[in-house]
């Protein structure tokens, strides 16, 4: 069984996907407590479900791009098993992960992004650094930067890995907290060849509203 907080199609707000209708399955729990995080009423609670009683939620959506996020997706083993019914099916699987879960748990023919967390997270520590090693070219490795110390640090992490030769780079301004054009004019001035990405969904809806 899985637990599950909610299922939904919406418009894909973050990564390279940004913009495309999506199916979003939001797993319940997470053992990270993330400073700026914007999902907590998906720590608690949820539903069990079957992974085909999910499959068939999703099917009755009908959009071929599904995300699998949370909470943290990876905390819970069947979750490989549903992503894995999915590809099989034909959809293109997002999940959308901490980095502090080895994200070999999930199939690589996933298209797996890895929320590395900064410092302003509080939660820096936690991080796996063995999955900048187990990325492959379609993955994508995300920062959200909370001010000028967090892009430093994603800055130094990038170049000390060569990430930028290994997959896409994102990096995503605080909501509410940072200027997009902070954001910007930092990562101008790197020289980094990396995407910046706003959170579309928040400019579209209210960013507290669920289910969007």
């Amino acid at each position: 069984m899985l637990k599950i907080t909610e299922i939904y199609r919406s418009i894909q707000g973050e990564s390279t996907w940004s913009g495309l209708p999506c199916t979003f399955v939001r797993l319940t729990g997470c053992n990270l407590r993330c400073s700026w995080c914007d999902t907590e009423y998906g720590f608690f609670g949820g539903k069990k479900m079957s992974v085909d009683d999910v499959f068939q939620e999703i099917e009755k959506l009908n959009c071929p791009l599904v995300e699998l996020t949370g909470g943290e997706p990876l905390l819970q083993p069947k979750v490989a098993l549903l992503a894995d019914r999915l590809l099989d099916a034909g959809y293109k699987v997002l999940v959308e992960t901490g980095g502090h879960m080895d994200i070999d748990i999930i199939s690589s023919r996933t298209v797996r992004i890895v929320d590395m967390k900064c410092p302003a997270s509080e939660m820096t520590d936690k991080n796996d650094y063995k999955n900048l090693a187990r990325v492959t070219s379609q993955d994508e490795i995300k920062f959200v930067i909370q001010n000028k110390e967090d892009f430093i640090w994603a800055e130094a992490l990038i170049k000390q890995y060569k990430l930028e030769s290994k997959c896409t780079v994102i990096l995503s301004p605080v909501f509410g907290v940072m200027a997009p054009l902070e954001l910007t004019d930092l990562l101008l001035e790197s020289g980094l060849n990396v995407r910046m990405q706003m959170q579309l969904h928040k400019l579209l809806w209210s960013p507290d509203k669920t289910g969007v």
